[in-house]
């Protein structure tokens, strides 16, 4: 178990959503606590998912998205627009969400891993008794942005061979991608080539991950950042 600071204070469970498995993270009193990476088969008996929180979020790890400018989007075009970027089987349903602040919408397709994440959604629920959409992890990287203060913002996460990755300076969105990564060691490749191209220098750098990090993966990332942190 990872645990960690957070400004939250309400009752809260988090649960990103893989392929391989599950992560959840659960806070209280500004104190959050991390499972780490879990098998699918531990939801059956997981404790943290046997009550209710005042705050719930699911999100799954899907490389299909694209972040468009919202004058460039139209519902209509919402599935050809992804095609464009993102390999869609005739199957996956493709979905949008609006992000008034950067004038931008979010296209996504959640077509993986949604057995486990169906499940999550409908069992984990508010206090209210309300379920929680499952949105991409993209998303809450997106929106997490907001909670960094410091002027370059890094936040990654690392997942069934895929990095992700969104990188800001002040207000300015200068990426938000994914990147087919087989081990941590080509993940860490992606980071420094988008740090080198955006001209960013990670040891002025704090880098915040949204995925849990092993002792080697954490240490290596500190030889080259100012910092490392969960977020």
């Amino acid at each position: 178990m990872q645990e960690t600071g957070n400004n939250n204070t309400a009752d809260s469970i988090s649960v990103q959503i893989s392929l391989s498995g599950y992560v959840s993270r659960t806070g209280s009193n500004g104190v959050s606590v991390s499972s780490g990476w879990m098998s699918a088969d531990r939801f059956f008996t997981d404790p943290c998912f046997r009550r209710r929180y005042e705050e719930v979020s699911v999100s799954v790890f899907t490389p299909k998205f694209s972040l468009v400018p919202d004058h460039f989007f139209s519902p209509v075009s919402a599935r050809s627009m992804l095609a464009e970027v993102a390999d869609l089987a005739d199957s996956d349903y493709v979905e949008y969400e609006r992000l008034p602040w950067m004038k931008s919408v979010l296209l996504y397709s959640n077509s993986i891993g949604e057995t486990l994440s169906s499940a999550v959604a409908g069992t984990v629920l508010r206090s209210d008794g309300e379920k929680s959409r499952v949105l991409p992890e993209i998303w809450y990287m997106l929106h997490a942005l907001e909670s960094v203060t410091e002027y370059n913002k890094v936040i990654a996460a690392f997942a069934d061979g895929y990095l992700y990755l969104v990188i800001a300076q002040g207000r300015s969105l200068l990426l938000c991608n994914s990147y087919q990564a087989a081990d941590f060691v080509t993940a860490e490749y992606f980071i420094f080539l988008m740090m080198k191209k955006l001209q960013l220098n990670p040891e002025m750098t704090t880098i915040f991950f949204r995925t849990p990090l092993k002792d080697e993966e954490e240490m290596s990332l500190y030889r080259y950042f100012r910092s490392v942190d969960y977020i």
